[in-house]
C-alpha cells in the first residue's frame, strides 16, 4: 500500500467529487425548489461530525456579508482596511477571509492575512475534515461516501482552518442568499452587512426582489449591528428593515456613499465600488472594538488606515486591468443584470477616456470575450451591449472590432484545469457550443457588428485575441462569468 502523503492535487480531485451535477441542478430549477430550513440543521450535523459546535466559531469574531452585487468586493475592502490596522497595531492578530468563487485555484477561497493558504496547508486541513467525516460515519454506522456538497465542505474546512490557525477575525462572504446559507450557522458575528440587491439565483431564492431581500436579511442577528447600502428598490429595503426588527438586530443603518470616498484613488476604481467601500468602512468601525481597538469617528477626516485600505485593495477579476505588451486586458466577472450594467458603465468610461487621449495616433482595437454558461446568457449580453452603447460619449460602429464567445473550458488539449473543473453545466451543451452559438445569434440580431468568433476553449479565445492585428494596441474586455475570468488568467499566466 502506498504511504505517500496526500497532495493538493489529491485534495482538489476529491473536492470535485462533491460538485452538484448539471442534471440535479436542472431538476431543481424546473421543480421550483427553494432553499429550505433543513439546510442549517444539516450543517449543524456536519460540524458535529467534525468535532465542533456553532458556538465554537464565536471566538473568530466573524464579519458576515451578503448581497447580490458587490459582496465579494466589500469583503475585500474590509480585509484590506483591517490589514492596515494589523500592520500598525498588531490587531487583529490574524485575519481569515472566506469568499467564493475562486478564480485560478480553489485555495483562494480560504485566505490568511491576505494570502490564499499554501497548497500543503490546504491539503493538510482538507484531509483532516475528510477523514473526520469518514471516521465518524463508520463509528455511527453511516455511509462514509455521503459528504457535504462542495461549498458546504469548504465552509466546514474554513472554520477548521481559521480556528486551527488562531484567527481572531474572520470575514465571511455568503454563498447564496443568507437565511439558509451554510455560513449562517454563525451565532454571534460582530457585525453584518448587505450590499446591493438584484435578481439572481431565482431557483432557490425566488423571482422577486422582496423574496431575495428576505433571504439576504436572514444574516441579521440578535443584538448585532446591521448595515445595508442604499438600495435601488424601496420595497427591498423595507423587507431588510422588517427582517432586522424580526431578528432583533441592534440596529439597521442604511449607509450612503461617504463624502470622502469619491476623492480616494481606490484599488477598485469603478464608481459603483464606492458604495461597497463605504459599507466596508462601517463594518470595520463596528468590528474594531472586538479586537481591542477604539471605534473610529467616520464623520471627521477618515483614519489613514481606512484610506490606505481603500487605496491598496486588490480583488482580481473585478474592475481588473492588466497590461500584456500593447494589449490592455480589462477583466470583470459580472454575471447578473445589475452587475453587467455596472461593468458596462466601467468599460465604456475607459473606452471614452481612450477616445480623448490626445497622445494616441489612433483608437486601439477593441475586443470582447464573453460567456455565461448557466444563467440567461442572451439577456445578460443584451444588457451589457445596451449599457456600453448608451454610456459611450461618442459611440462608434462597431463598438467592438472583434467579438469572441467561448466556453469556460480552459485548454484545448487537456480540458479544464483541475481547480476550474465544473460539472454543474451540461457537458453536451458545452461540447456543442450551444450557448455560444445562441450568443452569436443575439449579437447579430442586435446589429452590433464586428468580426465574431465562436471558440470551444478559453485558450483558443486568447489565441484569437493575440492574433488580432492592431498597430495602436488593443483593449480587451472579458466579462459575463468569474469562471471565464479565472480561466483567462490561467491561460495568460501559462
Amino acid at each position: 500500500m502506498s504511504t505517500s502523503p496526500r497532495t493538493y492535487d489529491d485534495a482538489v480531485n476529491a473536492l470535485n467529487t462533491l460538485q452538484t451535477n448539471a442534471a440535479v441542478l436542472d431538476a431543481l430549477r424546473k421543480s421550483g425548489g427553494k432553499m429550505n430550513a433543513t439546510s442549517l440543521p444539516e450543517m449543524h450535523e456536519w460540524i458535529r461530525r467534525v468535532g465542533y459546535t456553532a458556538s465554537d466559531f464565536d471566538k473568530l469574531n466573524i464579519i458576515h456579508v451578503t448581497g447580490t452585487k458587490g459582496k465579494g468586493s466589500t469583503c475585500a475592502f474590509v480585509n484590506s482596511i483591517l490589514r492596515q490596522y494589523q500592520a500598525k497595531y498588531s490587531k487583529p492578530h490574524k485575519i481569515g477571509l472566506f469568499t467564493s468563487p475562486h478564480l485560478k485555484a480553489v485555495r483562494e477561497r480560504i485566505q490568511l492575512d491576505g494570502e490564499p493558504i499554501p497548497e500543503p496547508l490546504f491539503a493538510k486541513y482538507f484531509f483532516e475534515i475528510w477523514d473526520r467525516l469518514e471516521s465518524s460515519a463508520l463509528a455511527e454506522n453511516l455511509d462514509p461516501v455521503n459528504k457535504p456538497v462542495y461549498f458546504r465542505f469548504l465552509t466546514l474546512m474554513s472554520w477548521h482552518v481559521f480556528l486551527s490557525e488562531g484567527c481572531d477575525t474572520a470575514i465571511y462572504e455568503v454563498g447564496v442568499g443568507g437565511e439558509y446559507d451554510s455560513t449562517n450557522i454563525v451565532q454571534k458575528p460582530t457585525v453584518t452587512g448587505v450590499t446591493s440587491l438584484g435578481i439572481d439565483h431565482v431557483a432557490v431564492l425566488g423571482g422577486t426582489i422582496e423574496e431575495i431581500a428576505w433571504h439576504k436579511g436572514g444574516i441579521y442577528k440578535k443584538g448585532v449591528p446591521a448595515f445595508s447600502v442604499e438600495q435601488s428598490s424601496p420595497s427591498a429595503l423595507e423587507v431588510l428593515k422588517k427582517r432586522a426588527e424580526e431578528r432583533e438586530a441592534q440596529s439597521l443603518e442604511v449607509v450612503p456613499v461617504h463624502t470622502a470616498v469619491p476623492h480616494i484613488k481606490m484599488g477598485l476604481p469603478a464608481v459603483f465600488q464606492q458604495s461597497n467601500a463605504s459599507l466596508a468602512m462601517k463594518l470595520v468601525a463596528s468590528h474594531l472594538p472586538h479586537v481591542g481597538l477604539p471605534t473610529p469617528d467616520l464623520t471627521q477626516d477618515l483614519p489613514e488606515e481606512m484610506v490606505r485600505g481603500l487605496e491598496r485593495v486588490n480583488w482580481p477579476g473585478r474592475c481588473d486591468v492588466r497590461v500584456e505588451g500593447e494589449t490592455e486586458w480589462c477583466l470583470d466577472g459580472a454575471h447578473t443584470i445589475e452587475s453587467l450594467e455596472a461593468a458596462g458603465t466601467w468599460i465604456a468610461t475607459r473606452f471614452s477616456q481612450d477616445d480623448t487621449d490626445g497622445s494616441r495616433k489612433s483608437r486601439r482595437k477593441r475586443v470582447l470575450v464573453f460567456n455565461q454558461q448557466t444563467r440567461n446568457a442572451t439577456d445578460l449580453l443584451t444588457t451589457l451591449y445596451t449599457t456600453i452603447r448608451t454610456t459611450l460619449s461618442t459611440p462608434t460602429d462597431p463598438i467592438f472590432d472583434t467579438v469572441i464567445f467561448c466556453t469556460n473550458v480552459t485548454f484545448k488539449a487537456s480540458g479544464y484545469k483541475g481547480d476550474l473543473l465544473s460539472i454543474n453545466t451540461s457537458a453536451d451543451d458545452v461540447k456543442a457550443l450551444t450557448v455560444q452559438h445562441e450568443l452569436r445569434g443575439t449579437w447579430e440580431k442586435l446589429g452590433a457588428g464586428g468580426d465574431v468568433h465562436v471558440c470551444g476553449t478559453i485558450e483558443e479565445a486568447v489565441g484569437v485575441v493575440r492574433g488580432v492585428e492592431a498597430e495602436g494596441g488593443k483593449q480587451v474586455f472579458v466579462s459575463g462569468s468569474l469562471h471565464l475570468i479565472g480561466g483567462v488568467l490561467v491561460v495568460l499566466d501559462k
